[in-house]
C-alpha cells in the first residue's frame, strides 16, 4: 500500500467519523429543540393560569376600592350631619 492509498484510507475513515459525529450533534440539537418546545408550552400554560388569577385579583382590588370609596362618602355625609347638629 503506497502513501496515497494510506492517506486516502485515513481521510475516508476521518470523514466517516465526522459524519457520525455530525449525526450525534444533530440528534442532540433535535432533542434540545423538542425540550425547548415543551418548555414554551409549559410557560404559556403558566402565563395563562396566572394571568387569570391576576385578573381576578385585580378585579377584587377594584371592587374593594370602589366599596371603600362609597363607605368614605357615606362617612363624610354623616360627619357633616353631625357637625351641623353640634353647631
Amino acid at each position: 500500500m503506497n502513501n496515497e492509498d494510506k492517506i486516502f484510507e485515513l481521510l475516508t475513515q476521518f470523514y466517516a467519523e465526522m459524519q457520525k459525529g455530525f449525526k450525534e450533534v444533530n440528534g442532540r440539537i433535535d432533542k434540545l429543540e423538542d425540550e425547548v418546545k415543551e418548555v414554551k408550552k409549559t410557560v404559556l400554560k403558566i402565563e395563562q393560569y396566572h394571568g387569570q388569577k391576576l385578573e381576578a385579583l385585580f378585579d377584587g382590588y377594584k371592587q374593594n376600592y370602589e366599596k371603600l370609596c362609597r363607605i368614605e362618602e357615606e362617612v363624610s355625609k354623616h360627619e357633616e350631619f353631625i357637625l351641623r347638629r353640634i353647631r
